[in-house]
Protein backbone atom coordinates (compact mmCIF):
# COMPACT_ATOMS: atom_id res chain seq x y z
CA UNK A 1 0.00 0.00 0.00
CA UNK A 2 1.14 3.35 -1.05
CA UNK A 3 2.34 5.70 1.82
CA UNK A 4 -0.58 8.33 0.56
CA UNK A 5 -3.32 5.81 0.91
CA UNK A 6 -2.16 4.84 4.25
CA UNK A 7 -2.50 8.06 5.97
CA UNK A 8 -5.86 9.73 5.38
CA UNK A 9 -5.08 13.17 7.74
CA UNK A 10 -3.81 14.47 10.90
CA UNK A 11 -6.23 14.38 13.62
CA UNK A 12 -5.87 18.31 15.20
CA UNK A 13 -8.07 18.67 18.42
CA UNK A 14 -6.60 20.21 22.04
CA UNK A 15 -5.22 17.34 23.36
CA UNK A 16 -3.45 15.98 20.36
CA UNK A 17 -1.67 19.74 19.81
CA UNK A 18 -0.52 19.48 23.34
CA UNK A 19 0.81 15.67 22.52
CA UNK A 20 2.93 17.58 19.65
CA UNK A 21 4.88 19.35 22.15
CA UNK A 22 6.16 15.85 23.47
CA UNK A 23 6.54 14.29 19.79
CA UNK A 24 3.49 12.26 19.75
CA UNK A 25 1.62 13.05 16.62
CA UNK A 26 -2.20 11.63 15.73
CA UNK A 27 -3.19 10.30 12.21
CA UNK A 28 -6.34 8.98 11.00
CA UNK A 29 -5.35 5.88 8.51
CA UNK A 30 -6.61 3.29 6.77
CA UNK A 31 -8.67 0.62 8.65
CA UNK A 32 -6.24 -2.37 6.97
CA UNK A 33 -2.38 -0.67 7.63
CA UNK A 34 -0.87 -2.48 10.12
CA UNK A 35 1.86 -0.88 12.33
CA UNK A 36 4.82 -1.42 10.07
CA UNK A 37 2.87 0.05 6.98
CA UNK A 38 1.97 3.26 9.60
CA UNK A 39 5.61 3.98 11.11
CA UNK A 40 7.12 3.27 6.69
CA UNK A 41 4.21 5.91 5.96
CA UNK A 42 5.16 8.93 8.36
CA UNK A 43 8.69 8.38 7.46
CA UNK A 44 8.82 8.31 3.82
CA UNK A 45 5.86 11.03 3.92
CA UNK A 46 7.86 13.48 6.46
CA UNK A 47 11.24 12.50 6.56
CA UNK A 48 11.30 11.85 10.27
CA UNK A 49 12.68 8.52 12.22
CA UNK A 50 9.29 6.41 13.94
CA UNK A 51 10.20 4.95 17.79
CA UNK A 52 6.71 3.63 18.20
CA UNK A 53 3.45 3.48 16.83
CA UNK A 54 -0.33 3.04 18.65
CA UNK A 55 -2.99 2.46 17.11
CA UNK A 56 -7.43 2.16 18.38
CA UNK A 57 -10.27 1.48 16.11
CA UNK A 58 -13.57 3.06 16.53
CA UNK A 59 -16.52 1.61 16.08
CA UNK A 60 -19.34 2.27 13.78
CA UNK A 61 -21.93 4.69 15.72
CA UNK A 62 -25.61 6.00 14.83
CA UNK A 63 -26.25 9.60 15.19
CA UNK A 64 -29.47 10.68 15.76
CA UNK A 65 -30.57 14.16 13.26
CA UNK A 66 -33.71 15.71 12.59
CA UNK A 67 -34.27 13.50 9.08
CA UNK A 68 -33.66 10.05 11.07
CA UNK A 69 -31.01 7.98 12.21
CA UNK A 70 -26.94 8.49 10.26
CA UNK A 71 -24.39 5.93 10.31
CA UNK A 72 -20.64 6.98 10.73
CA UNK A 73 -17.98 4.41 9.28
CA UNK A 74 -15.54 3.03 11.33
CA UNK A 75 -12.26 4.75 11.45
CA UNK A 76 -8.64 3.92 12.57
CA UNK A 77 -6.42 6.38 14.42
CA UNK A 78 -2.57 5.69 15.02
CA UNK A 79 -0.44 7.55 17.33
CA UNK A 80 2.93 8.42 16.65
CA UNK A 81 5.79 8.62 18.59
CA UNK A 82 8.79 10.73 17.00
CA UNK A 83 12.69 10.17 17.81
CA UNK A 84 13.76 13.08 20.07
CA UNK A 85 14.76 15.82 18.17
CA UNK A 86 12.47 15.45 14.81
CA UNK A 87 9.34 17.74 14.58
CA UNK A 88 6.45 17.22 11.79
CA UNK A 89 5.39 20.54 10.44
CA UNK A 90 1.79 20.34 10.06
CA UNK A 91 0.12 23.97 10.41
Amino acid sequence: MEAAYVIKKPVLTEKSTVDMEVGRYSFEVDRRATKTQIKEAVEQLYGVKVTGVQTLLTKQREKRTRFGYVRQAPTKKAIVRLREGDVIELF
